[in-house]
């Protein structure tokens, strides 16, 4: 899985360089973000998938468990796409309600700090 993060004060970004976030990477990507979280004590979390071309359940799966672990140490987690299939299926499931969708880093992070 090819990834990168960058710790921004007291937000991460993880950029996500794949084109799928499917069931392939999915554990992968839990792993890594539970890193970050549990393990390095970060709380607020920008996950970027605007290199992410599609999406399936287990993808989405995991964004759910990034926003549980946020949740639970007071923190917050924005999920970064331009992807219209990827925006889609958040809307279909109707995760839109749940996740907070934001167009790029800058915007995620000014939100971040308004809040």
């Amino acid at each position: 899985m090819n990834f990168e993060v960058k710790h921004l004060d007291n937000i991460s970004v993880f950029h996500l360089k794949e084109k799928k976030l499917d069931a392939n990477i999915s554990g992968l990507v839990k792993a890594e973000v539970t890193l970050l979280i549990k393990g390095e004590g970060e709380t607020n979390l920008i996950i970027d998938l605007n290199d992410v071309e599609s999406c399936d359940s287990s993808g989405l799966s995991a964004l759910l468990v990034a926003n549980r672990l946020s949740n639970a140490v007071g923190g917050k987690l924005a999920i970064i796409t331009s992807s219209e299939k990827i925006l889609s299926l958040i809307r279909i499931t109707q995760l839109h309600r749940v996740l907070f969708i934001c167009d790029d880093v800058e915007a995620a992070i000014q939100e971040f700090n308004n809040a």
